[in-house]
């Protein structure tokens, strides 16, 4: 199995097999253009993530290795969120501030699959809430004084489920 080492922004190396980190496509474009062999010593850096996020991303990574590629999301098609596997929900319990990390790392790698399960997870958190049940689950401060928070409710009450 050819290896290749990704490097943390907080300084630690992980080697990893070159299939399961093709999954990103920022890792697989930093190996085309910079001519990176799998047999070379060469660490690809990845500053915007930390060890315990990167070694998440791998582990996702590793488990999902043989999945098909995720095609091209038809704009029109609705799109589902209860269709998370029962081992990625369990992967992504967790603290809020690990999988809003986890968003972060996905969209900078650009890996598609981990990205819409994760954006699926927070959805699922928010779907069906008040306002004031989503600020209060994301500990969102309202910012709004009555009379604008009145006229916002007002501007999109079309929106509204009745």
């Amino acid at each position: 199995m050819p290896m290749i080492k990704l490097q943390s922004s907080d300084g630690e190396v992980f080697p990893i097999d070159v299939e399961i980190a093709r999954q990103s496509v920022t890792i697989r474009t930093m190996l085309e253009d910079l001519g990176i062999e799998e047999e070379d010593e060469e660490v690809v850096p990845l500053p915007n993530i930390n060890a315990a996020i990167l070694r998440k991303v791998i582990t996702w990574a590793t488990h999902h290795k043989d999945d098909p590629p995720l095609l091209e999301d038809d704009e029109n098609k609705e799109k589902r969120t209860d269709d998370i596997s029962s081992w990625d929900a369990e992967f992504l319990k967790g603290d809020q501030g690990t999988l809003f990390e986890l968003i972060l790392a996905a969209n900078y790698l650009d890996i598609k699959g981990l990205l819409d399960v994760t954006c699926k997870t927070v959805a699922n958190m928010i779907k069906g809430k008040t306002p004031e049940e989503i600020r209060k689950t994301f500990n969102i401060k309202n910012d709004f004084t009555p009379s604008e928070e009145e006229q916002v409710r007002k501007e999109n009450e079309w929106c509204e489920e009745q």
